[in-house]
């Protein structure tokens, strides 16, 4: 009997201790080793996503030297260079979603599955970094035609799932654990998600605050544009980057005001990031957690030394370099991921108008359809020559 109990006692301990290692405890979490660098800063590891800054390129896939583009290197290199956010428009082309800028008859940068199975590469090769997807839906297509497109690239695995639609600034983990977890891509889609059928797509406006887009003037004021949640509890996005308006056909258009670039995306004077981000710190105490920008490449490291400031942490080593497309070297097209063909490009017209309320402020029952800001592609040789199909086209471009 005395040789069965010692027995009986390992095989208790040894269960106990495979129990402990399935089911670890908060403090065994706690007491684990974490990530020491988190995207690039090991002073980042302990900081809520929520409070944390992150720079992001419009229309990122919109790669070239058209007048529909607004980024001049392609998305590899974007991530190289540090930028965190990237914003993508999608519609759908022959039952497959696209990444287009207004309309897909008229500019495109190839199929969604191609860009993310980019992004799936880059982050794979990058364990340490999280990246955040915007996707804007004017389609209002499926969220579970979007879900197939994500695990056909492998990021359904590595994309965050929150507790629940909407969760609160302050509950957002800290990007230490998210790196442990294997969570490494924070997904937000505009209009059309479905926390039921596809939990990683998360309601961007339930979620997050965003400020005016194509704005034209330079003050950049930080005030609240849309949203369906409370600004004071929800992430912040600005959107910094600078429009001017033309006119065709009787059609307001607006395009990316190249002309003011340098100093849009400059640290500090009038029209700057500095001077967006500090109203945005005026108004809301805080910083915000996106900054949305054209063509970041333009002032070299300027904008990634901003935001390294506001999140506290020394400014990056790498060296940004401005491209052809950026600088105006060129006018050809390149591909929005590397991989992809872009169609001709164009130009986008707005109808006059928005789906603000009076307050200025979107209800949360007109983000439950598509945008009622209409946009019309114009522009071009191929825009022009198609004018009349396109104005039938309504489409939104942000």
């Amino acid at each position: 009997m005395r040789f069965l109990i010692p027995l009986f006692l390992a095989a208790i301990t040894s269960t106990a201790t495979r129990s402990i290692l399935a089911h670890p405890t908060q403090s065994d979490n706690q007491n684990q080793r974490r990530a020491t660098t988190c995207n690039g800063h090991a002073e980042l590891c302990d900081k809520s996503y929520g409070n944390v800054t992150f720079l992001g390129t419009h229309n990122s896939y919109a790669v070239g030297g058209e007048v529909a583009d607004n980024q001049g290197w392609n998305v590899t290199r974007q991530l190289n260079d540090g930028i965190r956010l990237l914003q993508v428009q999608t519609h759908l082309l022959n039952q497959q979603i696209n990444l287009c800028h207004s309309s897909c008859s008229l500019q495109s940068s190839g199929p969604l599955s191609t860009y993310l199975s980019t992004l799936s590469t880059w982050l794979l090769a990058n364990p340490t970094e999280i990246v955040t997807l915007l996707i804007t839906n004017p389609d209002t297509i499926s969220p579970s035609t979007f879900g197939a497109d994500f695990v056909s690239a492998g990021l359904d695995s590595l994309a965050y799932t929150p507790a629940s639609t909407a969760i609160s600034r302050d509950e957002w983990p800290t990007l230490g654990a998210m790196i442990d977890q294997g969570k490494r891509l924070v997904v937000f889609m505009d209009y059309n998600a479905d926390f039921g059928a596809v939990p990683y797509i998360i309601d961007e406006f339930s979620n997050v605050f965003e400020d005016a887009y194509d704005t034209t003037s330079q003050d950049f004021p930080c005030t609240v544009n849309r949203t369906s949640g409370s600004p004071e509890t929800t992430l912040m996005l600005t959107n910094h980057y600078l429009d001017y308006t033309t006119t065709i056909f009787g059609i307001q258009v607006f395009l990316s005001d190249k002309s003011k670039l340098t100093t849009t995306n400059s640290a500090t004077g009038y029209g700057s990031i500095g001077q967006g981000v500090t109203n945005c710190v005026d108004q809301w105490k805080r910083n915000p957690n996106f900054v949305l920008v054209d063509w970041y490449d333009s002032n070299g490291n300027t904008p990634f030394d901003l935001v390294a400031s506001l999140n506290g942490v020394a400014s990056p080593s790498n060296t940004v370099t401005t491209s052809q497309f950026t600088s105006g070297n060129s006018t050809s097209s390149s591909s929005a991921s590397g991989t992809g063909t872009k169609a001709a490009s164009s130009g986008t017209a707005k109808a006059t108008g928005t789906a603000t309320s009076s307050s200025g402020n979107v209800s949360s029952s007109s983000l439950s359809a598509a945008p009622a800001s209409l946009r019309i592609p114009a522009f071009g040789t191929l825009a022009l020559t198609l004018l009349g199909t396109a104005l039938g086209v309504a489409c939104v471009a942000v």
